[in-house]
């Protein structure tokens, strides 16, 4: 597991990520997802496990992201998903310090 920071403060990662959207960031070798609810922020894979419909199109109710294509919804927290048939989404633990946003992948 490798751990990467996003900013160089809270308050520059809250400016980054706007409320209630989606961002793609690439880290090391990998593209993920990041969004925000308030301060709570969420880490997750790009495409809907089901059809793999990109999630930058999703919708963020919540703390879940509602995929585009046949809105199926997933729990941003644990990954699981709550409406539809697929395997669960994949999310990353998060944790936002006075120093960045810390994503471990």
């Amino acid at each position: 597991m490798k751990t990467f920071t996003l900013g160089q403060s809270k308050e520059q990662v809250l400016q980054m990520i706007p409320e209630k959207r989606i961002k793609l960031v690439q880290l090391g070798g990998e593209k993920i997802c990041i969004s925000r609810n308030g301060e709570a922020f969420f880490a997750f894979e790009p495409f809907c496990p089901h059809r793999m419909a990109s999630l930058l199109q999703g919708t963020i109710v919540r703390d879940e992201i509602v995929c585009p294509l046949h809105e199926y919804r997933f729990d941003l927290r644990s990954g699981q998903v709550l409406t539809g048939q697929c395997p669960d989404l994949k999310v990353y633990k998060v944790e936002l310090s006075e120093s960045g946003l810390e994503i471990w992948i």
